[in-house]
């Protein structure tokens, strides 16, 4: 059950944000056929059999297998996306509906089931509740979008006062706060049904949580490199949960990207060929980029065969 993707578009910082079209298929595939637009995201493998796999997480299995620098079953090295073509396990490959363009579509296969998963299994998917985005990068931007398109209020909160405008006019939030702001902190103190904390840094973590509601919710997805420092009585006093999401499984996965096609919700990006790859990588480290950079594998080979 291999199916052949030829790789068109990847997200230029991971190389597991794979969009293209399937070439060729294994004679026991029986959901994908050649031309069909596809992705591949962060795994390309599990056990499949694990009570993890059976519930449709493979993305918490034991026996995973990343899309790029793991050993996979049969010994063979994963690559991932830097390349022209990828082979994977049909479980593994998502359908891309039409509506889905597949260079703003590539980073959904990790930004944004980040989010979404999270969103939609600790009840930050609901009409009118009221859902706070920590961090306004490329999984942040994704998490506005996807509220937004829940029917949420969704309030960004972001160290940089510069991002309000960017926050409010282009993505629709509803509401923007700065974190080193105390009075604007204070406005919003316990307005909040959750958080989804796409921040990297360390930061102090509880001021914000006083920003839940009694039985809020803080889900990280972002990785600090630091152990977080959070008193008790933070989490003890309300009732709140700090809780961790780790990307979703693949019928989340296919889930997200249709609701995602559904309701117009895509990744902003900026297009590069393979030769602007060093130079997209250090303005990455300078945050110069909207949000996420996406290299077209696809014509960048046919470039580089027509010089030849």
């Amino acid at each position: 059950m291999i199916i052949c993707v030829e790789c068109l578009m990847i997200d230029a910082r991971c190389r597991h944000e794979i969009a293209g079209v399937v070439t060729e298929v294994g004679k026991n595939v029986a959901k994908f056929k050649a031309g069909d637009k596809v992705g591949v995201g962060c795994m390309v493998n599990s056990c499949q059999s694990c009570e993890n796999c059976n519930q449709g997480f493979e993305n918490n299995c034991s026996g995973i297998i990343f899309t790029y620098n793991s050993v996979d079953r049969d010994g063979t090295v994963t690559y991932g996306g830097y390349s022209s073509m990828v082979v994977v396990h049909e479980r593994f490959v998502v359908r891309f509906p039409e509506a889905m363009p597949l260079d703003k579509g590539a980073p959904l296969l990790c930004a944004g089931i980040t989010v979404y998963s999270p969103m939609k299994y600790h009840g930050l998917n609901v009409p009118g509740k009221h859902v706070g985005v920590l961090g306004l990068g490329g999984l942040g931007h994704v998490a506005v979008k996807f509220g937004k398109a829940f029917g949420m209020k969704v309030t960004v909160i972001s160290s940089s006062p510069g991002k309000r405008q960017e926050a409010i006019e282009r993505l629709g939030a509803d509401a923007f706060v700065v974190s080193k702001n105390a009075e604007e902190m204070q406005a919003a103190f316990g307005t909040m049904d959750g958080i989804i904390n796409t921040v990297s840094a360390n930061i102090p973590v509880a001021p914000l949580l006083g920003l839940l509601k009694p039985n809020g919710k803080m889900i990280l997805v972002g990785l600090p490199e630091k152990p977080l420092e959070i008193p008790p009585f933070a989490l003890v006093a309300g009732n709140k949960t700090l809780a961790g999401s780790n990307i979703g499984g693949i019928a989340d996965t296919q889930e997200m990207i249709d609701f995602a096609a559904k309701h117009g919700v895509t990744a902003d990006i900026e297009v590069i060929g393979a030769d602007y790859v060093n130079a997209a990588m250090e303005r990455l480290a300078k945050a110069d980029v909207r949000y996420r950079f996406v290299i077209d594998i696809g014509n960048t080979l046919q470039a580089m065969d027509a010089t030849e």
